[in-house]
Parts: C-alpha cells; sequence; structure tokens
C-alpha cells in the first residue's frame, strides 16, 4: 500500500526535476537565498553537490547517508531550507547571515543533521540526513549560516556549522567504492579548512514578493512547497 506522504515527496521531486530540466531556476531573480527556497549546495574545493538518497550507513549511526556527487542533474541533491528546529519561517523571508536553518532533502524529507559519531571512512564527525517523514528531527538539524554580509547572496561563498557540536560541513576527500563519484561528507572542527566553502548553484529561489507574509507550520509544507513549483511555472 503507498501511503500519501510517500506519493506527495515523489510527485515534487518529479516536478522539481521537470522544473530545472527546461532551465526554470529562479523565481523572479532574487539574489538572496530565501527560506522556503529549494536549493543544491556545492562544495566549491571539490565542485561536489551535498547528496543524499535512501541508503543508510553500514556503521556509526546507521541513519540515512549524506554524500558529495559529481552529477550535476541529480535529484536527490535538492534541500529546502527551513528555519532552526521548532521555529516557523516567512516563506521568501531573506537568511541573514550567523541565521540559523535546517536543510529537509527533497526527496526523503530528512533534515542535514550531525552529532558526535565518527564517519565511516576518515573517523571525522558523521553527517546524516535525520528526521521522521513530517520532515522533524531535533536540534541536531541546526546549522548557522556564516558568511561575510549582511545576508546570504545567492553567489556568496558560506560556511555551514553545526550548532550541536561547533563542526563545519566539509568534504573529506575520500571516495567510496561502492558509490562511483560519490565523496564522504564530514564534519570538520577546523575554520581554517579549504574543504569547508559551499556555493548555491541550481534552485528555485523564492521572491518575498511571491507569496503574502504569512507563516506557515512546517505541516503545511507539502502543499505550500507544491504550490510555489505551479505557481512559479504559471508566471514563466
Amino acid at each position: 500500500m503507498i501511503l500519501r506522504s510517500e506519493i506527495v515527496p515523489l510527485f515534487f521531486q518529479i516536478l522539481l526535476i521537470s522544473l530545472f530540466s527546461l532551465g526554470f531556476t529562479t523565481a523572479k531573480g532574487t539574489k538572496y537565498v530565501t527560506y522556503g527556497s529549494v536549493l543544491k549546495l556545492m562544495n566549491v574545493d571539490f565542485n561536489l553537490r551535498l547528496h543524499s538518497h535512501d541508503i543508510r550507513y553500514g556503521s556509526g549511526s546507521g541513519q540515512q547517508s549524506v554524500t558529495g556527487i559529481e552529477v550535476k542533474e541529480d535529484g536527490n541533491s535538492y534541500w529546502l531550507v527551513k528555519a532552526e528546529y521548532g521555529k516557523r519561517y516567512t516563506r521568501g523571508k531573506p537568511i541573514k547571515c550567523d541565521d540559523i536553518i535546517r536543510l529537509e532533502h527533497i526527496a526523503t524529507k530528512k533534515n542535514l543533521h550531525s552529532h558526535l559519531v565518527n564517519s565511516p571512512l576518515s573517523g571525522k564527525q558523521e553527517i546524516s540526513a535525520y528526521g521522521d517523514y513530517e520532515g522533524e528531527g531535533d536540534s541536531g538539524d541546526n546549522w548557522q549560516i556564516i558568511c561575510e554580509t549582511d545576508f546570504w547572496e545567492r553567489d556568496d561563498i558560506v560556511m555551514l556549522k553545526h550548532v550541536d557540536t561547533n563542526v563545519y560541513l566539509s568534504i573529506s576527500g575520500r571516495s567510496y567504492t561502492h558509490l562511483v563519484g560519490q565523496m564522504e561528507v564530514i564534519g570538520d572542527y577546523s575554520p581554517d579548512s579549504r574543504h569547508i566553502e559551499w556555493k548555491t548553484m541550481e534552485g528555485l529561489f523564492v521572491h518575498p514578493a511571491d507569496f503574502k507574509a504569512h507563516h506557515y507550520e512546517h505541516t503545511d509544507i507539502q502543499v505550500t512547497d507544491h504550490q510555489l513549483l505551479l505557481i512559479v511555472l504559471q508566471q514563466r
């Protein structure tokens, strides 16, 4: 039996892939990364996109694995930008530097997560995807956006600092033998590492003018973000 919660993310992913294959990469050309946006993040040093999939680690926490992937077109590299755990957000509101956010993996609805567990290849801190079928996890899903301006701009190089453990989202440089073209994503304690810089790439960036300034509970996300994509398609 297929549950509704399984159908919606699948349809949402198919619609996203169709959207970006047609070249619809932005909403009204906003230069900011905003709450409710859907995007891909690329590691600047390795040119790999932050990626996840419904495959669990064989060691460590056993949670859903997160990797860096070479392929640009893979739909499993899209993430939804949300407010920190337990908070609501205004869709289309620009994200300030030092804001605390969560990134929800579109295809599986799990959040980018870290904790005090060793990573499988390098023994650094494990990065996983975690949460229930409603996209809710815990404080281990919180990441602080580190950037040098007032707001997170789409062309900015940023760092993501894990709030609970103070590590930075990074790539170790070690490759998985069973996942071709994918490297290990880790938490790195060094703020000086050259592997901790990220940049937004493909995505749908919600412009404040696209929506009224309403707050949405997280339980509304499946419907409202689906509507968001349809509205953008209608505006093209």
